[in-house]
């Protein structure tokens, strides 16, 4: 049996869930989110919480089954609190502007860099350089702030570009330190 798959998922207050075959919507204070789900398993609601069950131990059936469970809980949790990923710029010079709906970079690179996120994730800056990626999707604000990673991603020698908050750089010694046998 899943140990993720089994838990159920509780219902805050002000969130709504409605099912129309293998279509389930999660409406909340913060949006509203629909997606479908594998027929095979069922989606239950029992007592203010989600219930995720699976017809048998197939392999197939037990690979859905957390998975779906994973899925409510993140629609659930985003329409009621949201997700937020924080990225960090770190560099002399390199910055970030908000000018309009997109995000302009100055980040070593000759020309300036556009970015515009897709709708249902909004992007502030904080200072110059601290980006903060919010939305209702997690799956979305994931992809949103990995695309606003890649523009310049951490230089493994000086430690320069856009990282996520909390994330460890390990710093490579370089040509000089290998010269002289360092590791």
């Amino acid at each position: 049996m899943s140990h993720i798959g089994s838990l159920p998922i509780p219902i805050p207050q002000d969130v709504k869930v409605k099912f129309n075959g293998s279509e389930v919507t999660v409406e909340g204070s913060k949006g509203k989110l629909a997606r479908c789900f594998h027929p095979d398993i069922s989606i239950t609601l029992q007592d203010g919480s989600l219930l995720v069950t699976r017809p048998s131990d197939n392999r197939i059936h037990r690979s859905l089954h957390g998975l779906t469970r994973s899925l409510l809980a993140n629609m659930v949790e985003g329409v009621s609190k949201g997700f937020e990923k924080i990225l960090e710029i770190s560099g002399v010079g390199y910055k970030a502007q908000k000018v309009g709906d997109k995000l302009v970079f100055q980040i070593g690179y000759a020309n300036t860099i556009e970015f515009s996120p897709p709708p249902g994730v909004d992007v502030s800056i904080q200072g110059t350089n601290i980006i903060h990626v919010t939305g209702i999707d997690k799956e979305t604000v994931g992809e949103v702030a990995a695309k606003i990673r890649a523009i310049r991603p951490p230089d493994r020698y000086k430690g320069k570009g856009i990282k996520y908050r909390g994330e460890k750089l390990h710093l490579k010694p370089g040509k000089s330190a290998k010269a002289l046998g360092k590791k």
